[in-house]
């Protein structure tokens, strides 16, 4: 039996208004990217892309998605996703554009530079914050997302416990 490999692409929703991220679902973005894909490439481009392609993943709060496709077409569809100017979702054209964050070959990777990209926007986040308790918030933001149990090695925030 021959494995069928795939390549996991991580990309990021850009909309103009947040809420509007709440209206996406998975088969309005597959519909987008199929369409997308056929308008660039034609039919070639369709049929490569439609044998197993799919939404994996997609957090319609924080409007990150993973999409499975096939090895051989990856290039075909990263190509094509500047070309998504809008989503239609419930009736709704939702003007957006997706940002390609990673390529993958599994969803585990995807998954852990998920999670340094997060760490990295919290980082950007901590000097921009106007009081003393968001700062706070924002470093326990981060302590949860890249500790793991009993690793709390180059890390030297100080903790809620260890005041004087």
């Amino acid at each position: 039996m021959v494995r069928l490999k795939s390549r996991y692409l991580l990309c990021e929703v850009i909309v103009p208004d947040r809420r509007h991220l709440l209206l996406l679902d998975d088969r309005a973005v597959a519909a987008s990217v199929r369409e997308a894909v056929a308008r660039v490439h034609g039919d070639y481009g369709a049929a490569l892309c439609s044998s197993r392609f799919s939404v994996k993943y997609l957090n319609a709060h924080t409007g990150i998605v993973f999409l499975r496709f096939p090895k051989r077409c990856y290039k075909l569809l990263w190509s094509a996703l500047p070309f998504i100017t809008s989503i239609e979702a419930r009736g709704q054209s939702i003007a957006c554009f997706l940002n390609c964050l990673h390529v993958g070959g599994t969803i585990r990777t995807c998954q852990k530079f998920l999670i340094r990209y997060n760490t990295q926007q919290l980082h950007r986040m901590l000097p921009k914050c106007k009081n003393e308790e968001e700062k706070q918030q924002v470093k326990k933001s981060i302590l949860k997302c890249t500790l793991t149990k009993g690793n709390r090695k180059g890390l030297d925030f100080p903790s809620d416990d260890d005041e004087d």
